[in-house]
C-alpha cells in the first residue's frame, strides 16, 4: 500500500525537478541568445514585457501627463509600460531626505521618471548600482570632496544626490540643455553599461566605445568644440561628455540631429531609442 503511493509522489517529484531544470537551462539559453543578438543587432530582442503591469495612483499619473512631456508623447500602450517601469523603480529604490526637505510622491515619480525615461529603450531598466536616492533642498556641501554640488553619482555609496531646487531647474527650462536629473542619471547608465552583462548594458558599451574612438579624433573633438553647442564642461573627461550629450539628445533632439547626426545615430542606438 505505502509503495504503491509512494510511486506517484515520486514521479510528481521527478517532473517538478525535470520541469524546474529545463526551465533553468532556457532561461540561461535565452540569456545568450539575448546577449549575442544585442551585439549583432545593436537592439534588444525583447524591451517590453508584462503581463501583468503594475499601476500608480491617480496623482502620479496626472503628475506625468501635465508636466512629463516624454510620458506624455508615449502611445497609450508606451503609456502602460512607462507607468509600470515607474512602480518598479519606487519599488525598488530607497528615498533619503537631507536637511528637512519633504519627499512626496511627486518628488519620488518626478526622479523615478526621468531614469526611466533614460532607459525605456533597455529591457534591463533598473540599474543595481545604485540604491538609494539622496535629496537636498538645494546646493549642499559635501564631506568627500569638500566642495558644494548641484548633485552627484557615488558608485562606492550606491547613491545618487539632487539639489532639488536644481533637479526642478533642469525640467523648468526644457531647451537649454542643461538638467541636471539627466546628467547624473546618465553616470549611472554609464556605469550600469561597464559594470553589467545583460543585453542593454552590451549595447550601451558597444555604442559608447564607438563614440569614445571618434572623441579621441581631434579633429572630430574640435570640430564639436568649435560648434558651440554642447558646453564646454562636456570636454572635461569621458564620462562627462557623454552625459552632456545625453542632456542634449532629450533636450534639443532635432537641432542635436541637424548639427551631428552621426553622433545622434550612435546615441539612438544606445538607448534603443529615436527622438
Amino acid at each position: 500500500m505505502d509503495d504503491n503511493i509512494s510511486l506517484p509522489v515520486t514521479l510528481v517529484f521527478l517532473f517538478f525537478i525535470v520541469v524546474s531544470l529545463l526551465i533553468f537551462f532556457l532561461a540561461i539559453f535565452f540569456r545568450f541568445l539575448e546577449y549575442f543578438f544585442a551585439l549583432a543587432y545593436s537592439r534588444p530582442l525583447i524591451v517590453h514585457f508584462c503581463p501583468f503591469p503594475k499601476k500608480i495612483d491617480a496623482d502620479a499619473l496626472s503628475f506625468l501627463n501635465t508636466k512629463f512631456v516624454f510620458y506624455s508623447r508615449l502611445s497609450d500602450k508606451e503609456k502602460v509600460y512607462f507607468e509600470h517601469r515607474v512602480a518598479c523603480f519606487l519599488d525598488k529604490y530607497e528615498f533619503v531626505s537631507r536637511e528637512d526637505f519633504i519627499i512626496t510622491e511627486e518628488v519620488k515619480v518626478y526622479v523615478a521618471a526621468t531614469l526611466i525615461m533614460l532607459s525605456f529603450g533597455m529591457r534591463e531598466y533598473l540599474c543595481e548600482v545604485f540604491e538609494k536616492v539622496i535629496i537636498y533642498p538645494s546646493i549642499y556641501f559635501s564631506t568627500i570632496t569638500k566642495q558644494y554640488h548641484k548633485g552627484e553619482f557615488n558608485p562606492n555609496a550606491k547613491t545618487v544626490v539632487f539639489s532639488w531646487e536644481d533637479f526642478q531647474k533642469g525640467f523648468d527650462i526644457a531647451t537649454d540643455n542643461l538638467n541636471l536629473g539627466i546628467h547624473e542619471f546618465a553616470h549611472v547608465l554609464h556605469y550600469h553599461g561597464m559594470e553589467s552583462n545583460d543585453s542593454g548594458a552590451a549595447i550601451f558599451s558597444k555604442m559608447y566605445s564607438l563614440i569614445n574612438e571618434e572623441m579621441n579624433d581631434a579633429a572630430f573633438r574640435q570640430q564639436l568644440i568649435n560648434s558651440n553647442y554642447f558646453r564646454l564642461y562636456a570636454f572635461t573627461n569621458q564620462f562627462e561628455f557623454l552625459a552632456v550629450v545625453l542632456e542634449h539628445y532629450f533636450e534639443t533632439p532635432l537641432e542635436f540631429k541637424t548639427r551631428f547626426p552621426d553622433l545622434y545615430d550612435k546615441v539612438s542606438l544606445m538607448l534603443n531609442m529615436k527622438q
